[in-house]
């Protein structure tokens, strides 16, 4: 079983991810004027069980005016990665990867946002484990993915007990990675996110520590290129794909049943680990607001005062709020 997931979940690194970009293109429709989405392609990276699976999943991907190649990641910073060096033009993260990206000075901006269920969001422990409180965490060796949400929840939680990351053992694995390290007891916790989080709790039977609730703020984003939407006719696509997205997730929120068995069908994953975690993303589109960029500074801020990032950074410089017409009132 777990050969079988690391083939499923294995890491690619950048050039992988970028060599697949070819994978699942759309037919383009005639040309149009500059500006309009027709003739672009659109290089989206995506994530397991992302935004490719969804859309497809919600017929959303139908009637396309523009291509779409998808790149797939191992997680938010080495998509983002691929964002600032152009590989890719826009891909959806959780909320800390665009703190690191910030942080290194990338050419991205985050465009898009919606407010996730945090239940998602979880630290868990193997099976038997003595832990059964977050204050037991300290001495433990801890696998997390670097700059992924994984990574700030994990400091909330060791904030909010008077601890640091100098009081754990941290593993800054990729999933893949962490799942085996998780399942040959060679780790005492994993900071994670759905569908790995339903993953290890049905297929692996750990124990759920503690979920995002009180700690993690929910926040997702998709994050574009500099380049990318400095383009005219890419910058079109990204409206249209946005929305696009966004209609997908609400649609998700009320076929849970038909998004999960899709997403297993797609990824291999068993339909009860899809439809748990299909039942913890329920997705709100949001505006990029200033309760939005505070709640993210306040995260950067955070990393910093840890040492986790080199010096400050000002979120708000990394968000373009143009697109923020397309989420209705009444989502």
């Amino acid at each position: 079983m777990i050969a079988k997931l690391a083939r499923i979940l294995g890491a690619a690194g950048l050039a992988a991810a970028l060599a697949a970009c070819g994978g699942g293109a759309q037919s383009a429709a005639p040309a149009g004027a500059a500006g309009e989405p027709s003739r672009v392609t659109l290089r989206v990276g995506d994530q397991k069980a992302g935004s490719q699976v969804l859309l497809r999943a919600a017929g959303e991907l139908d009637g396309l005016p523009y291509e779409i190649t998808w790149a797939q990641f191992t997680s938010g910073p080495p998509l983002l990665e691929a964002v600032n060096a152009g590989g890719v033009d826009i891909g959806g993260v959780g909320n800390t990867p665009p703190i690191f990206a910030a942080a290194a000075r990338s050419k991205i901006a985050v465009v898009a946002a919606d407010r996730q269920s945090v239940h998602g969001q979880a630290v868990v422990v193997p099976p038997g484990s003595p832990i059964t409180a977050p204050a037991q965490l300290k001495g433990k060796r801890i696998a997390v993915a670097k700059g992924s949400s994984a990574h700030y929840h994990l400091l909330a939680v060791l904030k909010k007990e008077n601890l640091s990351f100098d009081d754990i053992t941290v593993n800054y694995l990729q999933p893949a990675d962490a799942l085996a390290a998780f399942s040959s007891g060679r780790l005492d916790a994993w900071a994670i996110w759905d569908p790995y989080t339903s993953q290890a709790r049905l297929s692996n039977q750990a124990k759920l520590l503690l979920d995002g609730d009180g700690y993690v703020n929910g926040y997702n984003f998709q994050v574009a290129g500099q380049e990318a939407l400095a383009d005219s006719g890419k910058a079109a696509a990204i409206r249209d794909y946005i929305a696009r997205l966004q209609r997908a997730k609400i649609w998700a929120n009320t076929h849970q049943k038909e998004w999960a068995r899709v997403w297993s069908q797609e990824t291999g994953l068993p339909g009860e680990v899809t439809l748990a975690a299909a039942a913890n993303r329920t997705t709100t589109p949001v505006q990029i607001d200033d309760a939005l960029v505070a709640s993210e500074q306040e995260m950067a801020d955070a990393f910093s005062a840890e040492g986790l990032l080199p010096g400050r950074i000002t979120f708000a410089d990394f968000a373009d709020r143009r697109f923020n017409d397309l989420v209705k009132k009444d989502t």
